[in-house]
């Protein structure tokens, strides 16, 4: 393995060990208001930007899962930590899923447990998710290695220039093809449940992911 590929690995492998969430402790145990709420997850999100001047999550895009109820509504223009922990839900899954389908998983959780005044509630559903983080950076660590070291083993009779450029190509093709999966996988048991709930509205819910998927390629 070349000098620059190592690093290249490495690279990757140490940014996923810094990647954290935002423990429930730290989160205010007042309420916020809108440029509050903006101002804290960038800050506790800074870490996933790609870009410096990104933004974790903006006005806009905070009234809009409100009309689109994915957020609860403020209580007199205040967010409560709960509000912040759905948010941080939307932040991870809005990346690869539609705004339906963040409906489907995480309204049935906020209609029963948001604002709830049983013990377990969305706090505690949420640090016994997150609290699998740090296992699960390890095993992502240890399929990423083997990715990319099946990658490095691919296009070897070719000169070396191309040879580089297809390698990291095959790479991005098999981290793209990973996470193709998942999402399919994940789609699959939003319409399975779907279709536990009401056969129809799950057909509906199928044939329109089609008819979007059809309408981008002809857009293309």
């Amino acid at each position: 393995m070349k000098i620059d590929e190592k690093d290249l690995l490495n690279s990757i492998l140490d940014s996923l060990s810094r990647i954290d969430y935002i423990k429930p402790e730290e989160l205010p145990n007042i309420d916020l208001y809108m440029d509050q709420v903006t101002t804290f997850m960038d800050d506790q999100l800074s870490i996933s930007k790609r870009h410096p001047d990104d933004k974790v999550l903006t006005k806009t895009m905070i009234n809009n899962y409100a009309k689109n109820n994915l957020l609860p509504p403020p209580v007199k223009k205040k967010y409560s930590k709960e509000h912040l922990l759905a948010l941080i839900f939307i932040y991870y899954f809005k990346n690869i899923l539609s705004i339906g389908d963040i409906q489907e998983i995480l309204n049935p959780i906020t209609d029963k447990y948001f604002a709830s005044n049983l013990d377990f509630n969305l706090e505690a559903i949420y640090s016994e998710v997150f609290r699998l983080e740090k296992s699960e950076i390890l095993n992502m660590q240890k399929d990423l290695t083997r990715k990319y070291q099946t990658s490095q083993q691919t296009f070897t009779d070719l000169p070396k220039e191309e040879q580089e450029n297809l390698q990291r190509f095959s790479f991005i093709c098999m981290l793209s093809f990973d996470v193709y999966l998942k999402k399919q996988l994940i789609e699959n048991l939003i319409d399975a449940k779907l279709a536990g709930n009401n056969p129809k509205k799950a057909a509906s819910s199928k044939k329109n992911k089609n008819d979007k998927s059809d309408t981008n390629l002809k857009k293309e």
